[in-house]
């Protein structure tokens, strides 16, 4: 298998440390409000990651966590604290803030067949490893107090910006992100590890600590959750491309100024959702959200379908008619499937399921290339294997691509039987009637026929999943 490192900038084949055995973190949500189908490209891309690695055999850790604590509206440690914005908005304490919309995320993620990591750490509950970690960075002179405030100092070490050429200069603090400047660091580059001194009165989760009472900075949960459940070293660290600065940046330089050694081998970072006018984000536009879709018709899976359809690795521009065009994919992807369903068991073609399988596991495992893998999806579909072979095929496959191809294709064979074995076949022939003079835009026609199909007492309609037949 071949992964792209963003740490190299290149494809490279991927070497577990362990044979046979890979660990994985996930930059889990802020949980201060819904995630946006912005965020959750980023989950279902890692979802497939993690899903083929475990299809080709390898034994997979992964670990994940719930910023509940210290993320601010900018990542360069000024603004507002997001979890406390959270809770002034719905005028709820934070906890109850976080429980609700960890709660909300697990729901879309389901919604979505993302599978919940192995380990799942909110940040709250681990600030005694933050303490500790903090600690020995202050011993080994990588940290210092300023202000009330202990700072990791970017000065000692070789190299800061390690996923590209970025010089201080290209980041001038004041450029990025409105950021503002912080009178306490010794370097611009710096970055907080514990807050003492907050601009918040009412900040309301605080902590003792050598220091005095604070809460700990954002960047330094991931590295000690990675570090305290997967060990010195880590495989793959995941995230969205925003997270490579500052937040990847600074977990780099935290975790091996503590260890004394490199990290983590490969960094998987999922390109940006963008709309027509840009960027995703919570504060722009209108806040797209997986319950959202639903409220308009769509399926979750069909969002995951119209992102596999699309490289990991490229912006993917979201929009309503993008989206529609993903329906009628995916819709006549599982009529294809249907009629297998309906086929007697036999056995399986050995030498065309290794061929075609094949096909599938070489998309994936070249930079998990999972627009690839859909196309070997419809070759297994156009191929001359037999339908118990196909249907053995699409199930291997679907337990990567979670799209429930199978079972969406059995459940609308078995709605379709059984309600044309209800409808009389007087209603069903004008149905089709009516289908063929939408097709011709004879719509004068199109609703005299649904009139007599009503007088009949059936009611027809059209959905995103195609037409629907009720008993008035």
């Amino acid at each position: 298998m071949q992964l792209y490192n963003s740490l190299s900038h290149k494809k490279e084949d991927f070497i577990p440390r362990e044979a046979g055995k890979v660990s994985m973190y996930t930059c889990g949500p802020t949980v201060y409000h819904y995630a946006h189908i912005g965020n959750l490209r980023s989950y279902i891309m890692e979802d497939i990651l993690e899903k083929y690695l475990r299809f080709t055999g390898l034994d997979v850790k992964r670990v994940m966590n719930i910023t509940d604590v210290g993320h601010l509206t900018s990542d360069g440690d000024t603004g507002d604290d997001k979890m406390l914005k959270g809770a002034k908005r719905e005028h709820k304490t934070v906890m109850e803030i976080a429980k609700f919309y960890t709660d909300a995320f697990f729901a879309d993620c389901a919604k979505l067949n993302i599978k919940t990591p192995d380990v799942v750490v909110p940040a709250t509950t681990y600030i005694d490893e933050f303490i500790r970690v903090i600690s020995v960075l202050m011993e080994k002179g990588y940290a210092y107090e300023a202000g009330g405030n202990i700072y990791f100092d970017t000065s000692k070490l070789d190299k800061y910006y390690v996923f590209g050429d970025l010089s201080e200069e290209d980041l001038e603090v004041g450029v990025r992100e409105g950021v503002e400047a912080d009178g306490n660091k010794r370097n611009k580059a710096d970055f907080v590890l514990w807050f003492t001194k907050s601009k918040f009165d009412d900040q309301e989760l605080k902590w003792e600590s050598p220091w005095g009472v604070g809460y700990p900075g954002w960047h330094i949960e991931c590295s000690c959750i990675s570090m305290k459940n997967l060990g010195e070293y880590l495989d793959i660290h995941c995230g969205g491309i925003d997270n490579a600065f500052p937040h990847h940046t600074n977990e780099i330089a935290q975790s091996e100024a503590y260890l004394g050694h490199e990290w983590c081998n490969y960094w998987f970072h999922v390109h940006h959702l963008n709309t027509t006018s840009g960027k995703m984000s919570k504060s722009k536009g209108e806040f797209l959200t997986v319950s959202l879709l639903e409220e308009k018709g769509y399926d979750p899976l069909v969002y995951r379908f119209f992102c596999l359809n699309s490289h990991y690795r490229k912006s993917l521009v979201f929009s309503w008619d993008n989206l529609d065009n993903a329906v009628v994919s995916f819709n006549k992807l599982i009529d294809k499937i249907v009629p297998l369903t309906q086929e007697p068991a036999g056995e399986i073609d050995k030498a065309e399921y290794d061929r075609l399988r094949k096909s599938f596991d070489e998309a994936l495992g070249n930079d998990i290339n999972t627009s690839l893998a859909v196309t070997a999806v419809y070759d297994v579909l156009k191929s001359k294997a037999n339908a118990t072979t196909k249907l053995a095929l699409l199930n291997d496959f679907d337990t990567v691509l979670g799209l429930d191809m199978v079972k969406k294709a059995a459940a609308k064979a078995e709605a379709a039987g059984s309600s044309a074995a209800d409808i009389p076949a007087e209603v069903l022939e004008l149905v089709e009637q009516r289908k063929a003079a939408r097709k011709d835009k004879n719509f004068a026609l199109a609703d005299e026929l649904r009139d007599k199909i009503a007088a009949l007492g059936y009611e027809v309609k059209e959905t995103r999943q195609g037409t629907e037949i009720n008993k008035i």
